[in-house]
């Protein structure tokens, strides 16, 4: 990344959000509600939720997805004004692909 290579910097930090995001514990209807403000939970981390382990196949599977999306994107690009874009896209998920090849490929 001291290289400033743009698209490694975008595909990881990509993968980095959905990571996040596949971590995230679903929200309960009744949580979407809220409830009366005398009953909630008052104090530091009192509003913080657990979040999912997940795990090495897991990550794995969200890498991967992301590599297939920018693929499937890019490949959708078929117009010369979009080449760039298309290009940057496929470049992004060379990089995820890299990385899950194994160690000393990245």
């Amino acid at each position: 990344m001291r290289a400033r290579d743009k698209a490694a910097v975008s595909a990881l930090r990509g993968a980095l959000a959905a990571l996040d995001n596949a971590e995230a514990v679903p929200v309960d209807e009744a949580e979407l509600r809220g409830v009366a403000l005398e009953q909630s939970p008052v104090g530091a981390g009192a509003t913080e939720a657990a979040r999912r382990d997940l795990s090495e196949r897991g990550v794995v599977d969200v890498v991967r997805a992301e590599a297939a999306e920018r693929l499937e994107v890019a490949a959708r690009l078929t117009a010369p004004a979009h080449a760039d874009r298309a290009a940057r896209l496929r470049a992004e998920a060379a990089v995820l692909l890299r990385f899950l090849d194994g160690p000393g490929t990245a």
